[in-house]
């Protein structure tokens, strides 16, 4: 397939960003060396050519775990220490001591958010936010972008910075959610499932009310049911629309999103019976499954191709939806700004223009009668 670009013939090729081929950058590159300066439309084209591939950097530090089938592999988080009440773990859980590093677009990072209200631990942990746009460098912060703010604890202007102060040889992915010691000055960890069972069980001490120590999301009677959901959830639906997403080939992409629906209406028959996952009682498996359900009809259905049916249309999902919204903890922490303006924006593998669609317009306040159906 071939496009035009300024008077220039390019192949199409040319515009995934990191995946352009050096022979074929080369020849535009001797193309506009030779050509009269008079003549500028071959240099258009590959200043274009350079911005795109530029802008699409970021997109290549993900689609590199895309096997060589075209499916896509999340790589494991890199920071994997542990938060105590008692200190024995090395890091003490106490007041203003923890700092977490956050994306309002990220679904990992959203954890967190939660797991930090819901608990009542506003002053016990600050957090800093990054600017919703993720190019060349990663995560950048940028006052500028509402919602979105300086590093308040180092300084940094992207999140790369902090990952090279633990190991200037650090040769992963600069994800977020990161929970920063800011006394020892070091990662303590950046696996959201686990920073959300610490904020649920390590800082009790320090929540605002006796109420909000109380709430456990992992509690003893329930985890082998929210073990056994979160094994199925994560990888077909938290981690599934990513992988049809990513996908660069037709038969993963397939696989994954026939996964991503099968699950989905298996939670939608769960729910038909239950007001939460696990029963009368929020645990970790809705908030974990929250933050991808929220984003799903906003971003997924179209910009993953996930577009079989959306959350709206499921009658327990929708309601379920709505119910976790309006928990106080959930839609406080939902930011649709970042949200839609990251994956549109930032994808330019996916999105090459990073238009960023005008919809679809959802009402998430709208009632629900999860409370009064489920009621005992």
């Amino acid at each position: 397939m071939l496009q035009v670009f300024s008077g220039l013939v390019v192949d199409s090729i040319v515009f995934k960003g990191a995946s352009i081929t050096r022979r074929t950058f080369a020849s535009q590159l001797k193309l506009v060396r030779t050509t009269p300066r008079k003549h500028t439309d071959a240099r258009c084209a590959l200043t274009a050519l350079k911005k795109m591939q530029k802008e699409a950097k970021s997109d290549a530090a993900i689609l590199q775990f895309a096997e060589k089938t075209g499916e896509f592999k999340r790589k494991p988080s890199s920071f994997r220490n542990w938060v105590t009440a008692d200190g024995s773990s090395g890091f003490k859980a106490e007041s203003g001591r923890y700092h977490l590093y956050v994306s309002y677009a990220c679904p990992w990072a959203h954890r967190t958010l939660i797991g930090r209200k819901l608990k009542g631990l506003e002053d016990a942990i600050s957090f800093d936010v990054v600017d919703y746009y993720m190019g060349e460098k990663g995560w950048r912060f940028n006052p500028d972008v509402p919602g979105a703010t300086p590093d308040s604890v180092n300084g940094f202007s992207y999140m790369r910075e902090l990952y090279f102060k633990m190991n200037p040889e650090y040769g992963g992915r600069f994800t977020v959610p990161v929970l920063y010691d800011k006394v020892q000055k070091t990662i303590v960890n950046n696996e959201s499932s686990e920073i959300l069972r610490m904020l649920n069980a390590e800082f009790n001490a320090f929540c605002k009310s006796p109420e909000q120590a109380a709430i456990d999301l992992y509690p003893e009677p329930l985890r082998a049911e929210v073990d056994a959901l979160n094994e199925w959830i994560y990888p077909s639906i938290n981690n599934g629309v990513y992988r049809a997403g990513f996908a660069t080939k037709q038969e993963p992409y397939d696989v994954a999103v026939r996964e991503l629906f099968a699950a989905l209406d298996r939670v939608e028959a769960i729910l038909a019976g239950k007001r939460y996952l696990a029963g009368d009682q929020l645990t970790e498996a809705d908030v974990r499954l929250y933050t991808t359900l929220v984003r799903f009809d906003k971003v997924y259905v179209g910009h993953f191709k996930c577009n079989k049916k959306r959350v709206i249309d499921y009658p327990n999902i929708w309601g379920y939806m709505r119910d976790l919204y309006q928990t106080p903890g959930f839609g406080e922490t939902t930011n649709f700004l970042h949200i839609e303006h990251h994956y549109q924006g930032s994808h330019t593998s996916i999105n090459p223009h990073g238009i960023v669609a005008i919809g679809p317009d959802i009402d998430f306040t709208t009632p629900h009668d999860r409370d009064t159906r489920f009621s005992s």
